[in-house]
């Protein structure tokens, strides 16, 4: 599954990128090569949409979800805006639960 985190500028979502790996790391359910996870701008979302799975949205563009939305909804991706206490906390943990939970709900939904 790759997972894209989106941001202003792909800096304070590396940590929260990083974090998520831990999780997914230490996890007894979850299988690392499973995973594969980006952290970047905004700005070049178009380049790496194509193979993402899930979308992972920082609260400081939550703002930009109409830029967003058309460049993600002809690919059918889910997304997951991450809530500002969430981000602030760099709670991978509760974020990998949020993509895992988003990717199902598409994944039904076909």
């Amino acid at each position: 599954m790759k997972i894209v985190l989106c941001c202003a500028g792909g800096f304070s979502t590396t940590m929260l990128m990083d974090n998520m790996k831990a999780v997914v790391k230490k996890s007894a359910k979850l299988n690392e090569d499973d995973f594969s996870f980006i952290a970047i701008p905004v700005d070049i979302l178009q380049s790496e949409v194509e193979d993402c799975d899930v979308l992972v949205i920082g609260p400081q563009i939550a703002h930009k979800l109409d830029y967003i939305k058309p460049i993600i909804e002809p690919y059918h991706i889910p997304y997951v805006i991450v809530d500002q206490e969430v981000y602030g906390k760099m709670d991978g943990a509760t974020v990998m639960k949020q993509v895992l939970i988003a990717r199902r709900k598409a994944d039904m939904a076909k």
